[in-house]
């Protein structure tokens, strides 16, 4: 394993145990295995290797979600992106390291252009995935631009996780969610054919 893959690794098991906030640069010396002066060789800065490291994480994670939502392609569109957030819901536990380091790191970024970079890089690169797999449930429908309906449900996404961080007892289930969801779909389409 390269010096920059070792730093990759470890930047994601001090993001697991440690967090953002408390991570030191000798921290990611330490899981890594690798010298000091490698983190400035290879990333520029600290700050920089933890976003490449959250980076692949999440989109390890996005691609887990959307391969959920297109697991059975006999579903709907609205069946899929149910799916997707079923299993994200499900998940949030086990990733619940993971989306506090990430929320430690949005308050740096305001002050960092390189982190600020990094991370709306990484919602570029997310919302382009999740738009794909938008285009790919729902084919090409006038007006529905699937960029715009990305960034919606990466909105929803990430409000789910901030409640979840915040109080994980009142954040529904996924199986919650698709009931209420559906009930309020069912109530709103027999109100618009009134």
């Amino acid at each position: 394993m390269s010096n920059r893959d070792a730093l990759l690794d470890g930047a994601k098991q001090c993001l697991r145990t440690k967090g953002y906030a408390r991570t030191t640069a000798r921290d990611l010396v330490a899981a890594s295995g690798a010298n000091l002066s490698s983190i400035g060789y290879h990333f520029g800065s600290k700050e920089a290797l933890l976003a490449e490291a959250f980076d692949e994480v999440f989109m390890e994670w996005t691609a887990h979600l959307t391969q959920a939502a297109a697991s059975d392609p006999a579903l709907s569109a609205l069946e899929r992106m149910g799916r997707s957030w079923q299993q994200m819901l499900e998940e949030m536990p086990a990733q619940e390291p993971l989306m506090l380091a990430f929320v430690e790191s949005i308050g740096p970024s305001v002050r960092s252009d390189e982190l600020r970079a990094k991370l709306a890089d990484h919602y570029a690169r997310t919302r382009a995935e999740v738009a794909a797999s938008v285009r790919d449930s729902l084919g090409d429908v006038e007006g529905a631009d699937p960029e715009t309906i990305a960034a919606y449900l990466i909105a929803v996404h990430d409000g789910f996780m901030l409640q979840f961080l915040v109080d994980p007892v009142s954040t529904p289930s996924g199986e919650q969610l698709l009931s209420a969801l559906g009930a309020a779909l069912t109530a709103a389409l027999a109100a618009g054919g009134a």
